[in-house]
């Protein structure tokens, strides 16, 4: 909105100034353009308090429990784990059944997981993921039977049955077969039903507390600074580098679903580390935007050597001695060679710098790696290097 007010007086600014004179008509144009560069960069930088923290109380659960999943066409357990689940579930229905008489595979026994969200009120629904523990080839097609699911307090939050959707298929005949996504998991939509309410609690009435994601001392005094100037008091405060408490306000006293809602709203500016993120499996490369590199000459060359087995076949010639036989004659080839490296000087102050001057070098990810190892040893790539 001021961005939009800046730009209606600059253009009535801008019908005055040419009656008048065109140097003031410049002098216009770089007090916008120094309006738009501040509302710009305030936008980018900026994060939402909700994104970075989470409130003290305010966590997920995690949910476990054994079932038994049946319907398979003939991809169920083999042993007598999955056939036991099922005669004790028909004992508690009053049938009475030997083991011995189940010989089918169509039974799997399945661990079923679920997260239980923050402040979930029994008749919610949610989706529970279940995965094989016993040798079943596939799920797909089965139906998880009733199952109570539990949390680590030994009590039971929720009651899971439903169709398995594994999101793959798998067909085949005797002498070829294919398979797409992974069948020995999968997931059943919406198969979980909340029967009790896990406990949470908003602060102790006084204050909340504020936890980081990612640990930080600038960005837990900024977020304090930023909650402060909003509500035009001291209620706010760094404890150390990943929590920030909160007196309540006495305007939010009995009311601190709102004073979350207005802390979550708020921007504040994150400060970021230097970081270089390196994944060597697949040779994949992050640079952060805080990284800077010292000047520094860099010179990387290959050694490629490679060697060549071509046996030749020799045979006697016509008429010759007995005993000449045919053999197979060894000839083994080798080549060295070693690419040109020169001298490069690299460094950079800002994201652009650093990755031109990189890739003026012109080689490989695989060779930017050690590279970036290299300058990391010698002091000159200023940020933390991580290899994941």
């Amino acid at each position: 909105m001021a961005v939009l007010k800046a730009i209606m007086n600059y253009e009535l600014l801008i019908t005055n100034a040419r009656k008048k004179d065109n140097r003031m008509k410049r002098i216009i144009d770089c007090i916008l353009i120094i309006l738009l560069v501040c509302f710009t960069s305030t936008a980018v930088n900026a994060e939402r308090i909700k994104d970075i923290t989470s409130f003290e109380g305010v966590r997920d659960n995690q949910l476990i429990g054994y079932g038994l999943v049946v319907g398979l066409d003939g991809t169920g357990d083999k042993g007598l784990a999955a056939v036991k689940g099922i005669v004790n579930l028909l004992e508690r229905m009053g049938q009475t059944v030997n083991a011995s008489e189940i010989t089918s595979k169509n039974i799997a026994s399945v661990v079923i997981t679920a997260t239980l969200p923050p402040f979930a009120k029994p008749g919610i629904k949610l989706d529970a993921l279940v995965s094989t523990i016993g040798d079943a080839k596939s799920l797909q097609g089965g139906t998880l039977l009733l199952a109570p699911i539990k949390g680590p307090d030994g009590k039971v939050y929720g009651l899971a049955q439903g169709p398995v959707s594994i999101g793959g298929f798998s067909a085949g005949g005797e002498a070829a077969a294919i398979q797409r996504n992974h069948l020995a998991a999968g997931k059943v939509p919406s198969g979980v039903t909340i029967e009790r309410e896990a406990k949470f609690t908003l602060g102790n009435g006084n204050d909340i507390r504020l936890f980081l994601h990612k640990s930080d001392f600038a960005t837990a005094n900024e977020i304090a600074h930023t909650i402060n100037t909003e509500f035009h008091g001291k209620y706010a405060f760094p404890v150390d580098s990943s929590s920030v408490q909160v007196v309540i306000p006495p305007q939010y006293k009995g009311n601190i679903v709102g004073l979350i809602s207005s802390i979550d709203i708020m921007n504040v500016k994150v400060d970021r580390p230097a970081k270089v993120v390196i994944n060597e499996r697949t040779g994949t490369i992050v640079i952060g935007y805080n990284v800077t590199i010292s000047p520094v000459a860099i010179a990387h060359g290959s050694l490629a050597i490679e060697i060549r087995e071509l046996p030749e076949v020799s045979q006697p010639l016509p008429f010759a001695p007995d005993g000449a036989a045919t053999v197979v004659v060894p000839r083994t080839g080798i080549s060295i060679r070693e690419q040109e490296a020169r001298l490069i000087e690299v460094s950079g102050i800002s994201l652009g710098e650093v990755v031109r001057g990189l890739n003026a070098l012109g080689v490989t990810p695989r060779d930017l790696i050690s590279i970036l190892q290299a300058l990391k040893s010698s002091g000159a790539l200023h940020a933390e290097l991580e290899i994941i």
